[in-house]
């Protein structure tokens, strides 16, 4: 059995029996996957290309099928972990970690405060301008850890020689995909507009998270904090004062995760996002939330690059990992210069391809630009039509939390000559199917009756 492989589709467990290589060498490199997946990390078969650009060995050709038997040359849930927790970043190819050196990041920090905005666009553009030769991960959305499991569940068709393979789909009500509005409130300027920020989301039915930072910045009084839950939106913990420091020393940030999980407690906040997306997921088990969403699925245009290649969430220990999958609206606005929905449109479109979760960082300190505005209007109103259409599921973190936590302890089990899902929350639940049109993998999801089912692509 593969843990990784299970999480992801929670498929009976006799589904998702591989034989595994013993692997005794250290060494890392970049494969490819089939025609559409890659992966970093260690391979009994072959050494691997130091350069995500170099050519690369495709691992699919040392994988033997023996008798019902799949036999791989590398351990899925490895590779997965190597994407999703960036492990690639610290090798020497174009798939490393590209950011400030700590000496000017220390610099601009210090002077951020006395900065004027256009000044800010200004040196984030000229830090950032390379981020088009970033070949991985993939830009505009990289979903090399779904790719992985995709290819896994077409050779497991093969090597059992069913039509089928049955698993527990991804989101509740059968729905396609997943989306989640969020909004990390960076200042006195976006606290005082929290409240017209839900009065917009509120005009086209979204409920969306206010992302709070409990030091430094401004007050938070408890009147704030009343007004965002009694409206029917969501709190979480964003860093601790924003100051851009918090993954800079370990023993800085054990310090600050004490005030920062003290703050989630008084907050009643599930959540965690840090400042600009810094991040080392090696540290997250300091913080005592159910969730986090500081990872982006692609951190091209990020201060701290790479990007964790998945587009579901995913468990970091026992805390939940919702990866940040879209384009920041600062980023937009400010970086690629574009107020048009078009990237968030082809982000989202290919994001529901995968049926993953397509999540929004909106800064109420930066929204009410009339442009912008405009912009994030039309955003809201296309998500909109999405839902309208059965085609997305908008939901809050704690909402997306819950469910991808319930259908991770549910499984199948045989009753007669079907399936039935056994767990918290089966109700929501539904039984898919995974087979071959052609030589292309399908999903097929049952009705609640039974009586029909939809087949979609599964990319």
């Amino acid at each position: 059995m593969n843990s990784a492989f299970i999480d992801y589709y929670r498929c009976p467990e006799s589904f998702a029996a591989f034989q595994l290589p013993q692997l005794t060498s250290q060494d890392c490199g970049y494969f490819q996957f089939g025609p559409k997946a890659l992966f970093y990390g260690r391979c009994a078969s072959h050494l691997g290309a130091k350069h995500v650009t170099d050519v690369l060995h495709d691992a699919l050709e040392d994988v033997a099928i023996e008798g019902r038997t799949l036999r791989l040359p590398f351990d899925p849930s490895e590779i997965a972990a190597n994407l999703r927790y960036e492990r690639y970043a610290c090798s020497n190819g174009n798939g490393k970690r590209r950011g400030a050196s700590p000496i000017l990041k220390q610099a601009y920090y210090a002077v951020r405060p006395f900065l004027s905005v256009s000044v800010r666009k200004h040196l984030q553009r000229i830090h950032l301008r390379d981020w088009e030769e970033i070949r991985f991960p993939n830009w505009p959305v990289d979903a090399s850890v779904e790719g992985i499991f995709e290819e896994l569940m077409l050779l497991q068709l093969e090597a059992k020689g069913v039509e089928s393979i049955p698993f527990i789909w991804f989101w509740p009500e059968a729905l396609p995909a997943c989306a989640m509005m969020t909004h990390d409130v960076e200042a006195s300027s976006g606290r005082d507009s929290c409240s017209r920020l839900m009065d917009v989301d509120d005009g086209f039915g979204i409920k969306s998270s206010f992302e709070v930072v409990p030091e430094g910045r401004y007050a938070v009084p408890k009147a704030f904090l009343d007004d965002i839950r009694d409206r029917g939106f969501e709190i979480n913990v964003h860093d601790l004062d924003h100051d851009g420091h918090l993954f800079s020393d370990r023993e800085l940030f054990m310090r600050r995760a004490e005030r920062i999980n003290r703050y989630g407690k008084e907050f009643g906040a599930a959540g965690f996002r840090s400042a600009v997306l810094y991040r080392n997921l090696d540290w997250f088990g300091a913080l005592d939330f159910a969730y986090d969403m500081s990872v982006p699925s692609v951190g091209s245009l990020e201060a701290q690059r790479g990007g964790c290649c998945s587009i579901t969430p995913f468990f970091i220990g026992e805390m939940l990992e919702l990866p940040a999958t879209t384009v920041q609206d600062y980023c937009l606005f400010h970086i690629l210069q574009q107020y048009s929905i078009d990237l968030w449109k082809r982000q989202t479109a290919l994001i529901s391809e995968k049926h993953g979760m397509a999540s929004f960082i909106i800064h109420p300190d930066y929204i009410f630009e009339p442009r912008a505005l405009d912009t994030y209007r039309a955003l809201l109103a296309y998500l909109v039509e999405l839902r309208s259409e059965g085609k997305i599921w908008i939901a809050r973190p704690r909402e997306v939390n819950q469910w991808w936590r319930e259908r991770s302890q549910m499984r199948l089990v045989r009753r007669g000559d079907g399936w039935e899902v056994e767990g918290t929350g089966k109700e929501r639940a539904r039984i898919a199917y995974a087979s071959l049109d052609g030589n292309q993998l399908v999903y097929r999801v049952e009705s609640p009756s039974l009586d029909s089912a939809k087949t979609v692509n599964a990319a």
